[in-house]
């Protein structure tokens, strides 16, 4: 068995790919541009990728090819009905990170409804000693017991969050597309309506993408906390940052772009510096323990498959 990781670099340098090497033969490089990604996959049997986009222009002619492994939960950037087409197996990895995107999502909404950044600039830019006041309490913050947190994407990693949510005291009310007879679930538009804090958590696809858009914003509460750790492109980007830009809204935390990393045209980079902005480099699911399970997922999903098994197979469905 020939198994090719395109993008190791993005799984973490400190991560043990042992485990890998232990099934066959493994060739590893740390990033694949992607000229040179057909070349690379040409004879492989197994490629395992993180965020390398694969399809019919890069796959023809993988003739050995068998299986693609992603190292994350979502797949939209595999051609999954051109690897039905051409046999080619699709697993994922689900519920690998569950945990580490909570956290982070929960320190976001925190850090911006505390003003952390402000309050410790406060201290390190030495206006704190300089003041001779034992306290600053400027800008203001609010206690989130008895806020309305909403959850947009009620899957695994949303209703984690949402029972952290109620452990602070908040009020939850949730949003999926799927459809539910939950009593926390409304419609899109009156938790946009509703909530103080608003967290997304759905998968990218042709019904989520530009999702949270202009007029959702605009039915939002003017000191509303947004907060996205699912895919850049459930939200228009550039409404977000004509929201903070314009004070429509009260704060913004994202780890996920359109465009991974972004440059300079790309709407939050002029809103990167803003104090009621907080923007992280895509690292919400990669605590180490997140990394382990995830690579640890990918062996058992690459043994299952040989051993003719179906296992975390998203091209059946």
């Amino acid at each position: 068995m020939k198994i090719t990781v395109l993008d190791s670099k993005t799984l973490g340098e400190d991560l043990n790919l042992s485990p890998l090497l232990e099934l066959g033969e493994t060739e590893i490089y740390e990033n694949t541009p992607p000229q040179l990604v057909a070349q690379r996959i040409k004879d492989s049997e197994v490629v395992v990728i993180n965020k390398v986009k694969l399809c019919e222009g890069n796959l023809s002619d993988a003739s050995s090819l068998k299986l693609i492994c992603i190292a994350a939960t979502g797949y939209d950037n595999i051609d999954i009905e051109y690897c039905k087409k051409a046999g080619i197996g699709v697993c994922n990895v689900v519920g690998y990170s569950t945990d580490s995107v909570a956290q982070l999502t929960v320190a976001m909404v925190l850090s911006l409804a505390c003003h952390l950044s402000e309050h410790t600039r406060t201290v390190s830019s030495g206006a704190y000693t300089a003041s001779g006041v034992a306290n600053s309490l400027t800008p203001v913050y609010h206690e989130l017991a008895g806020k309305t947190w909403g959850v947009i994407g009620y899957g695994n990693i949303g209703r984690h969050v949402a029972n952290v949510a109620k452990a602070l005291g908040c009020n939850v009310i949730a949003n999926r597309k799927s459809g539910t007879n939950e009593k926390e679930c409304v419609s899109l538009e009156t938790l946009c309506e509703n909530s103080d804090i608003i967290t997304i958590h759905t998968p990218l696809n042709d019904s989520t993408r530009g999702l949270v858009d202009s007029r959702m914003i605009s039915l939002m509460k003017k000191d509303v906390i947004i907060v996205n750790t699912a895919r850049g492109a459930v939200t228009d980007e550039k409404a977000l940052a004509d929201a903070i830009k314009n004070k429509k809204i009260g704060a913004l935390g994202s780890d996920v772009y359109s465009v991974e990393p972004f440059g300079e045209t790309h709407p939050f980079y002029e809103i990167k510096e803003f104090p009621n902005v907080c923007l992280t480099p895509h690292m919400a699911w990669g605590a180490y323990e997140a990394r382990e399970r995830c690579l640890d997922e990918i062996v058992k999903n690459i043994t299952a498959f040989y051993n003719g098994e179906v296992r975390s197979r998203v091209d059946l469905k």
